[in-house]
């Protein structure tokens, strides 16, 4: 059965750093992405890795503030995130895919098909 369980978040003040983790088991995924949801809006790609080389891919938004990285002994995907600002606050998600027919879909929400509950980050000014 497969599983993504992410943990890490929490409440921060603007500036601080959080470190998500998504825990996938049940199978090896080629792709893994974190994604976003605040309130009222649409789910976002933040930052996704080829889980084969390591490739990693970044959203505008969050390139230089956010790092995605691996622990393949672990079966783990992080997602690193320094320099945190209240428009940070959001429910965060990770995501996997077996098969991208392009890394410019990596980022595109519809193409994952594995899903992980989500964890809470919440930025206060």
């Amino acid at each position: 059965q497969v599983q993504l369980v992410e943990s890490g978040g929490g409440s921060v003040q603007a500036g601080e750093s959080l470190r998500l983790s998504c825990a996938v088991s049940g199978r090896r995924f080629a792709w893994v992405a974190w994604f976003r949801q605040a309130p009222g809006k649409e789910r976002e790609g933040l930052a996704a890795i080829y889980t084969g080389r390591g490739d990693t891919y970044y959203a505008d938004s969050v390139k230089g503030r956010f790092t995605i990285s691996q622990d393949n002994t672990k079966n783990t995907v992080y997602l690193q995130m320094n320099s945190l600002k209240p428009d940070d606050t959001a429910k965060y998600y990770c995501a996997a895919a077996g098969w991208l027919p392009a890394t410019t879909v990596c980022l595109s929400e519809p193409r994952y098909n594995y899903w992980g509950q989500g964890t809470q980050v919440t930025v206060s000014s």
